[in-house]
């Protein structure tokens, strides 16, 4: 990997920088404070975003809404170019946007996908995808501070921390979960004893259930047997009643027939009786019917009287409303001469000529006018006179027509009536010829009643037989059901037995495979106790040894290089630095502080070539960032430097450093100051 140029918008105190990197050696120099972390925590946070416990009010600018990164390196020759925002919440800060260029191709994804990613394009193993960047800060960039803190972290917390950035943690999560899966198999184990402790028992009642079943089954067959003797002696009653049946149901059916003949012969009588009252009503009527005087001429006399009559009443209706039309208009008319003699009253004026109305002439008029209407009230007078008396000849003709056609209807009434005879003579035939007829059907009737009576007294000799018959059938009917029952007991107990065996063959065969199991787990839990876990243990202690050896040697390597002469320096088990001059072992808190430092800075890059060494495929083997690595050096301290820097053999080295001495060390520097606050290059 080698960074080429990163952008700053209202980072730290940085507005709108753009800042880009050489390859070989680069110092970023300048004051304290002038802003040269925030490049370094600038970079890790366009790789990797915001860490677990970093708030986005340490990166972004204060009073400002928004900002960002935009961070171009490559990776083999691949240019690759990613972009995040920071935003300004109501209460927080978050990640607004990030994108991901590769060779001009650009994602736009959530946080945590182009984080995974970046994991993939710098080849990190996917273990440190939900972890902090814990693995770049301990090849790439580490604060010294940071260095320091794992150095005097306790012993168990420093070598378990080292386990997760060598990877080595695996075997410890291994161990874990070895003894995990021995509890649960132990666990099983117990169960599965317990399900097979009656494993021998069931054997032994499954024996006993099959004998069981075996009698059931020579019970079943005898069963049977004296079903079928029941059911054939059954059958043998139910014929013989089923033949005495026909002969009752004879009986019975003539029984029947006896009383439907009675209700025939009972219902013709009735007929006959009902007959001779209808033959009696009927002479009577026609009799009276014959003592009626019927004139059928005098119905056209009164039809031609009521026309006549109804025409007088027209004439007079038509002459009625011709009064009355003459007296609306007369009326009328006397109200048009009352509303002009008003009119004239009110005109003093003529609207035609525009001259004054003499009050003689208005006189004259309304005289006029007084005179027509005179006139015209006494012709109503008349009129009315002459409409109320058409009113009174109106009313004397519609009674005479009334009285007419009352008269006319009775006529008609009594002609249907006189007609009724032929009808009513036709009637009384037919009844008389009707009870002839029945006469003769009764004596039938009784005939063959009589013979219905001797065959039902011959049938009722079967009676007896039929109902000794019904109670042996009855008898033998609950013998027989008793036997099926019997059978079917039988057959439930052994259907409940048979399955109940092959419950139990089913549980033996499942306890079986459960035995089986048991043997299997057990050799499991003894191998994993017994084998597994030693090699296990055996194996992470070895690599752990291997490890310290080439950690250890590497920092007394490194250490050498930055101190006078007179100490040693080497790790020990726990992977903590042990300090020794004169053979006496210093503890680190007596340490001066460029002492301190270097022991901090020698624990880094050996750290820094462990692993690389570890993970061979990683990207950013070649890339190194140092973030004030002379913190309290004295000057043949700094001079050192030189030759440290040399060896590290990087291909992009970044430090951070105030110290001028440096600048004579690097190939490139990039110097930076501070103007009202804000950070920019110089």
């Amino acid at each position: 990997m080698k960074i080429k140029k990163i952008s700053l918008n209202n980072i730290r105190s940085y507005n709108h920088q753009e800042i880009e990197f050489l390859e070989g050696s680069t110092l970023l120099a300048g004051d304290i404070g002038t802003g040269k972390t925030s490049i370094l925590l600038a970079i890790e946070f366009a790789l990797f975003g915001l860490q677990p416990g970093q708030r986005g009010s340490s990166l972004l600018k204060n009073g400002e809404s928004s900002g960002g990164v935009v961070l171009d390196f490559e990776v083999e020759g691949t240019p690759i170019t990613i972009e995040r925002r920071l935003k300004r919440g109501g209460k927080s800060i978050s990640q607004d946007y990030c994108a991901l260029t590769i060779d001009g191709e650009k994602i736009e994804a959530a946080v945590t996908e182009i984080k995974d990613k970046i994991l993939e394009i710098l080849s990190y193993p996917k273990e440190f995808a939900k972890k902090q960047n814990i693995l770049y800060k301990f090849t790439v960039y580490t604060p010294q501070e940071e260095m320091k803190q794992i150095i005097l972290e306790d012993p168990e917390t420093r070598i378990n921390t080292l386990r997760h950035v060598f990877g080595v943690d695996r075997y410890k999560r291994i161990m874990e979960n070895a003894s995990i899966l021995t509890t649960k198999l132990r666990e099983e184990k117990r169960i599965k004893q317990a399900l097979t402790a009656n494993l021998e028992q069931e054997k032994l009642d499954l024996i006993q259930k099959e004998e069981e079943l075996e009698n059931k089954h020579h019970n079943l067959s005898s069963v049977e047997k004296e079903l079928f003797l029941k059911t054939e002696t059954r059958k043998k009653i139910q014929d013989e009643k089923d033949s005495l049946s026909k002969n009752v149901e004879e009986k019975s059916r003539m029984n029947q027939e006896i009383e439907k003949t009675k209700i025939m012969n009972l219902n013709k009588k009735e007929i006959i009786s009902n007959n001779l009252k209808s033959i009696k009503v009927l002479e009577s009527q026609i009799k009276d019917l014959q003592e009626l005087k019927f004139e059928e001429k005098r119905i056209p006399e009164l039809e031609i009287q009521i026309q006549i009559k109804k025409k007088e009443k027209y004439e007079l209706n038509e002459k009625n409303i011709d009064i009355t039309s003459q007296i609306n208009s007369l009326m009328l008319k006397n109200q048009e001469a009352d509303l002009t003699m008003a009119k004239i009253s009110k005109i003093d004026i003529c609207p035609t000529c525009l001259q004054s109305v003499d009050p003689n002439y208005k006189a004259n008029i309304n005289n006029k006018f007084d005179s027509d209407i005179v006139a015209n009230s006494k012709l109503i007078k008349t009129l009315v006179l002459e409409k109320t008396d058409i009113s009174e000849k109106i009313r004397d003709v519609e009674k005479e027509v009334s009285s007419l056609e009352k008269e006319t209807q009775d006529l008609k009434i009594l002609k249907v009536r006189v007609q009724e005879i032929l009808e009513k003579q036709k009637r009384l035939d037919d009844l008389k010829a009707n009870n002839n007829i029945l006469d003769k059907d009764i004596l039938l009737l009784d005939q063959h009643l009589e013979v219905l009576k001797n065959a039902v007294f011959d049938l009722t000799k079967f009676d007896n037989q039929y109902e000794a018959k019904k109670s042996e059938l009855d008898k033998a009917l609950k013998e027989e059901r008793i036997a099926e029952i019997k059978v079917a007991e039988l057959g439930k107990e052994i259907e409940v037995f048979s399955r109940n065996i092959e419950e139990l063959k089913l549980r033996l065969k499942k306890s079986e495979t459960i035995h089986k199991e048991l043997s299997y787990i057990s050799e499991l839990e003894q191998w994993l106790s017994k084998q597994f876990v030693p090699v296990i243990y055996s194996i992470e202690r070895n690599v752990m040894v291997k490890l310290k050896n080439e950690f250890s040697k590497l920092f007394q390597e490194w250490f050498s290089l930055l101190v006078p002469e007179g100490f040693n320096a080497r790790l020990d088990d726990d992977f903590t630095p042990i300090v020794e001059q004169q053979d006496y072992e210093i503890d680190y808190a007596y340490l001066s502080g460029g002492e301190r430092t270097a022991v901090a800075l020698a624990y880094r890059l050996s750290l820094n070539q462990v692993i690389n060494s570890l993970l061979s495929k990683i990207k950013t083997r070649d890339l190194v960032i140092l973030d004030e690595p002379t913190d309290g050096f004295s000057e043949q301290q700094l001079v050192k430097m030189r030759e440290v820097l040399d060896q590290l053999k990087v291909k992009q080295l970044i430090i951070v450093s105030h110290e001028q001495k440096m600048e004579s060390f690097v190939e490139n520097v990039i110097r930076f100051k501070k103007h009202n606050g804000i950070s920019g290059i110089a």
